[in-house]
């Protein structure tokens, strides 16, 4: 770690846990680096889009419960207003939204989303005027005809779940964080949870210069926003427990969790998803878990059967869009993982 908190990366912060080995986490560089402020395993971190294999198990418990039916149309359960702007609604599943095979136009590329992140950066978007916006884009193709990830899906998935339970951040409390016991992970139902004094600040090279920008108040307004896709925040110790949890049982049935690892292929043939997880290939082994970056932010959640070990690091740079940030957060990835699951 110290070798990429020495000149590319502001901080990172790490949790391992085996079944041999038991539990060990680390941290390196700054949670703040104005104040030298170090980065320690109790940080609270953003984990962005690992935050998708949260909201899948929320809409599988309510399959579990019988309160929805992955292959009904999608139309059956959101809102009125959502229905009129989503092309291919009546022809679109549940299952299409968890594994990316929906065919919905994509709310992070769309120009005037774009626009408002850019010229508003501390402004809460409002999602339901982001997704509005989509009426006026094509389908990328026909439902289940492919896949092709794209956070929409989720956001979608929120929607659904928020529209079923009447508070779909509580639901999720309620049946994912206090059965788990997971104490340092927070989402919507916690009040000014993104306030939190332990939550590290962010940062964005955005000219690729080398002098990273401190955007924290821009990377809160846009998680704010978030949901579903995105928007919960978390210890490296307590994201690595939900992935145990969900791995043991502790969360689904067993029947259910095998259908969440029932892969669909990408445009190249190779399995990629399934329902709100990513299957990882690291040297040869097969992983399962997600990834997530943003605009002040990267991590990884895996675990690798094989080994038996979890992994979840993270760091405080953004990595959403291409740049030397980017890179070597994914260097510092694979070299991390390359150690860890060898």
């Amino acid at each position: 770690m110290n070798k990429f908190t020495a000149k590319d990366l502001p901080g990172i912060s790490m949790t391992v846990y085996s079944s041999q080995e038991g539990w060990w986490s680390g941290s390196s560089g700054f949670s703040k680096t104005e104040t030298k402020t170090a980065m320690n395993a109790d940080n609270l971190q953003y984990i962005q889009s690992v935050s998708k294999t949260f909201m899948a198990v929320v809409i599988l418990k309510l399959y579990e419960e019988g309160r929805i039916d992955l292959e009904a149309p999608i139309t059956k359960y959101l809102p009125a207003r959502f229905k009129e702007w989503i092309k291919n609604a009546d022809q679109i599943t549940v299952r299409m939204l968890l594994s990316h095979t929906s065919g919905i136009a994509e709310y992070v590329t769309d120009p005037q989303y774009i626009q408002t992140v850019l010229l508003t950066p501390l402004k809460v978007a409002d999602m339901s005027k982001v997704l509005e916006c989509l009426q006026d884009e094509e389908p990328q193709f026909a439902p289940g005809s492919r896949y092709l990830y794209t956070n929409t899906n989720y956001t979608l998935l929120a929607l659904i779940a928020e529209n079923i339970t009447g508070d779909h951040a509580r639901y999720m409390d309620d049946t994912v964080f206090k059965p788990l016991g997971l104490k340092n992970t927070f989402y919507r139902n916690h009040k000014n949870y993104l306030d939190n004094p332990r939550l590290v600040d962010s940062y964005w090279d955005l000219l690729n210069a080398g002098r990273p920008a401190n955007v924290t108040p821009m990377q809160k307004a846009n998680v704010r926003a978030l949901v579903g896709d995105d928007g919960i925040i978390s210890t490296p110790a307590d994201a690595v427990k939900f992935l145990v949890g969900l791995m043991e049982g502790k969360l689904l049935k067993d029947t259910t969790l095998a259908m969440m690892m029932k892969w669909v292929r990408n445009q190249e043939g190779r399995e990629v998803y399934g329902l709100g997880l990513i299957r990882f290939e690291l040297n040869g082994q097969v992983g399962y878990g997600h990834g997530g970056g943003g605009i002040g932010a990267g991590c990884a959640l895996i675990y690798v059967p094989s080994k038996k070990t979890y992994l979840f690091l993270a760091t405080n740079i953004g990595v959403v869009w291409d740049g030397v940030p980017a890179i070597k957060a994914n260097e510092m990835k694979d070299e991390i993982a390359g150690i860890v699951f060898r």
